[in-house]
């Protein structure tokens, strides 16, 4: 129970508890977007791997490769850039994720901090809360790699039509 002296309102505990549920929902939203672009990415080399597939067989058939069929070395250079790229979105994915994990643990801490009154619990649930906006940085910074593969990705294909 609450001692009397630092009493606090239930619906302010309420309310400080909740403050991670902004950035909880903020990460659920980077989270989604992230997750369609592995979707994305990863049926993307799918795509590449059964086009060069595709095109050796041909080749190795002796036939004559149809017009506009891709030249499966530069198959093989998209294939492993997308192989970056993918890897890059999958970071971002668990950092996003285990930011969230860290932002619940931060609230539940600051809940179990006001009723309990102690000190230490709420320097821990500080410590996740500040963890969990670190993750998200690290998150974000993966994304921004992740868009610049792409760009590149993009401009290799571009330079390979040429």
């Amino acid at each position: 129970m609450l001692p009397t002296d630092q009493a606090l309102s239930v619906s302010r505990i309420i309310q400080l508890m909740l403050s991670p549920a902004v950035m909880i929902s903020g990460c659920a939203l980077l989270l989604i977007s992230s997750n369609g672009r592995y979707t994305t990415v990863l049926e993307r080399i799918r795509f590449m791997i059964g086009e060069r597939r595709r095109i050796l067989a041909i080749d190795a058939a002796g036939e004559a490769l149809p017009v506009g069929s891709m030249n499966p070395e530069s198959a093989w250079r998209q294939i492993n850039s997308l192989s970056v790229r993918l890897k890059y979105v999958k970071s971002s994915i668990l950092s996003y994720t285990t930011a969230i994990s860290l932002f619940v643990a931060a609230s539940l801490l600051t809940g179990i901090a006001l009723v309990s009154g102690s000190i230490a619990i709420q320097y821990i649930s500080t410590a996740a809360f500040l963890a969990g906006m670190l993750t998200v940085f690290v998150g974000a910074a993966f994304s921004v790699l992740e868009s610049r593969k792409g760009y590149n990705i993009v401009q290799l294909e571009i330079k390979e039509e040429e």
